[in-house]
């Protein structure tokens, strides 16, 4: 019996999604839950599962088709898996009964001088492939096998590291060119940063903050935080977070968005975090985080961080977001202008920490400065709000206990 393979349903936030990869070709074997064929969207790449054990059939939808929710994408011809796996036993035995007859060795599958140095180095004699007569293995083959086993280790991180290097990499003088699709993901974000610039009356305004006093706290308290909070790590990104969420109960406006004519404002701070991954920057959202300790937010954001690198978000977990941060510091930025996310009205860009020379109380010291940029839509927000709402994050990363003592 075939069973329809189908893509996923997509959200309303999603129209369509592209074939990105097929992890199985017409006639193989699958087994029930395998990874057939990924789906790409604008958010992430959706996996696409076995329902049933059986063999791939025909193939509806290849890659690079666009396709829409719940469309067929090919078929699974269930049990057929269950007939080709006795037949494909049953070629080594007869191949295993004609090797005595053909050589006359103690052993029907390898040659002693074989076994003994797959042994010493950890090699199933079953799994390496003979070239000697009748199919016996030699002893050639064995070190070949081993020559590869010990080769293998070498070659993983190349193979992992693959889908970073998205551009191509020329040789000194070439004048070739190359030219490759954008991923959708790629796509959507051009199209969003357009649509940002186009329809938005966007400004950003800058300001720095000190970072000694946040400093001193993560360095006193990283380490019975970790042991407190089962390994979850204590960075810069929950105190920004916190920050921001106290401040947009302050000023409501910058958590707010427009709808056609009216003005929708948010009674909970669902903060996107922006991520990068292999397929580029993704932003999941942390849903109500001026309800989070420090710990869930650190945590919430590690987990997001994973994700992002296998590939695993869920659009869900993409999808909203009522104020966003972003963290150039990371790569080493010291300067930038973000651009706000639609239909948000604003977004913080974090920066680089670097120690400058600041004068305060008539003298020079050394401090650990950042600069800070708020980008928003001045359609909504004014200049004043904009600026004491930047101010307002400085003095609450400036002096902590603010955050806890809500002044």
């Amino acid at each position: 019996m075939a069973i329809e393979i189908k893509a996923p349903s997509f959200p309303e936030s999603v129209a369509d999604g592209t074939v990105a990869t097929w992890h199985k070709k017409p006639g193989d074997a699958v087994k029930r839950d395998d990874l057939i064929v990924d789906i790409e969207t604008d958010k992430v790449v959706l996996e696409v599962l076995a329902e049933a054990d059986g063999v791939l059939g025909a193939i509806v939808a290849e890659e690079g088709a666009t396709v829409l929710s719940n469309q067929v994408l090919g078929s699974i011809e269930e049990g057929g898996a269950a007939a080709a796996a006795p037949a494909a036993a049953a070629a080594p035995t007869a191949a295993q009964a004609a090797a005595p007859a053909a050589d006359g060795e103690d052993d029907p599958v390898a040659a002693p001088a074989a076994r003994k140095i797959a042994e010493e180095n950890g090699i199933n004699i079953a799994s390496v492939a003979g070239t000697g007569k009748g199919g016996r293995v030699t002893k050639e083959d064995v070190v070949a096998a081993v020559a590869a086993k010990k080769a293998a280790p070498a070659a993983a991180p190349a193979k992992a590291a693959a889908p970073a290097a998205a551009a191509p990499v020329f040789a000194a003088g070439d004048r070739v060119e190359k030219r490759v699709p954008m991923t959708r993901l790629r796509a959507k974000v051009a199209e969003r940063l357009v649509e940002a610039q186009s329809n938005m009356a966007m400004l950003t305004t800058f300001n720095e903050v000190d970072m000694t006093e946040v400093m001193a706290l993560r360095s006193k308290y990283k380490d019975l935080f970790e042991k407190s909070h089962n390994g979850v790590r204590l960075g810069f990104m929950s105190f920004f977070v916190k920050a921001a969420t106290e401040a947009l109960k302050r000023f409501p406006a910058v958590n707010a968005s427009i709808d056609g004519s009216d003005i929708v404002y948010h009674g909970y701070a669902d903060i996107g975090v922006a991520v990068s991954s292999d397929r580029g920057l993704v932003v999941p959202v942390l849903r109500n985080a001026e309800l989070m300790s420090l710990a869930e937010i650190e945590g919430g954001i590690a987990t997001f961080g994973k994700k992002a690198r296998d590939g695993k978000l869920s659009i869900e977990e993409m999808t909203g977001g009522t104020f966003t941060i972003t963290n150039g510091g990371t790569f080493g930025s010291m300067m930038s202008t973000p651009i706000v996310n639609p239909p948000q009205a604003a977004i913080l860009g974090m920066h680089n920490i670097l120690q400058r020379p600041m004068a305060i109380n008539g003298q020079v010291v050394i401090r650990p400065m950042m600069y800070l940029a708020l980008s928003y839509d001045h359609r909504l927000i004014d200049g004043k709000e904009a600026v004491t709402f930047l101010v307002t994050i400085k003095n609450l990363l400036e002096d902590p206990a603010r955050l806890l003592l809500d002044i």
